[in-house]
């Protein structure tokens, strides 16, 4: 069994990844940057709770820090944490809009992977997984028959394409750590106002498969609920 880290793992696809982890057996450290509300989830999923703001360079060696002292190590960090931003017409976007997005999105992957390498590397079969989504992809939202061609999300949607990137060049150079992106799909969640089409549960199909699937995978994959899909 493995011990698995998840960064915003309070609510949504973050939690019910982090439960059914834990009911398949595994040790989970929930991160969470709301105190209160990581505790309280932490305690009724049977978790650890470690705090975490991923856009805080503190924040996140204190969470390192943390697990190092407890645990010792992880074997598989999930990248979770993420925010939307601003939503609908980029006539008025502002740079600081599209900063925050990506400090969240972006830039807090990399804070906590550079952050929790040294004990992924402790691992004998260590694993990374960043959850980005179909909406960073060119192919899906510019096919009028998928949703996510309807929806207008620039600053979101220009993280999760640069997210998309950022995993493969993770992959390529650390070839002794499994390091790939989940596509959730649309899935009912708070992000969206529960509209998704797809329970929370189907939501994690893919992050639960990436974290369980065990030595002999490939790294630098895309994958969704349905298998490997094409960087496009």
């Amino acid at each position: 069994m493995t011990t698995t880290f998840i960064t915003g793992a309070n609510k949504g696809l973050g939690y019910e990844t982090a439960r059914r982890l834990i009911e398949q057996g595994h040790i989970v450290l929930l991160g969470a940057r709301d105190a209160s509300a990581g505790t309280a989830a932490a305690g009724k999923l049977g978790a650890r709770f470690v705090q975490i703001d991923v856009t805080d360079d503190d924040s996140v060696a204190a969470a390192a820090a943390n697990v190092e002292h407890h645990e010792g190590s992880i074997d598989v960090l999930i990248n979770n944490a993420g925010i939307q931003g601003p939503a609908g017409d980029p006539s008025d976007l502002t740079g600081a809009d599209v900063l925050s997005v990506l400090d969240v999105n972006v830039v807090g992957v990399v804070r906590a992977t550079t952050a929790f390498l040294p004990l992924l590397r402790r691992s004998a079969d260590p694993v990374i997984i960043n959850v980005s989504s179909g909406m960073g992809l060119l192919e899906v939202t510019h096919d009028p028959s998928r949703v996510e061609s309807t929806y207008l999300a620039p600053a979101y949607t220009s993280s999760k394409a640069a997210l998309v990137m950022l995993t493969t060049q993770y992959a390529k150079a650390l070839t002794g750590i499994r390091i790939n992106a989940a596509d959730p799909g649309y899935t009912a969640t708070e992000f969206n106002g529960y509209s998704g089409p797809q329970t929370v549960t189907e939501g994690t199909d893919a992050i639960v498969a990436l974290a369980t699937e065990g030595r002999g995978h490939g790294s630098g994959r895309f994958v969704d609920r349905h298998g490997e899909i094409t960087w496009s």
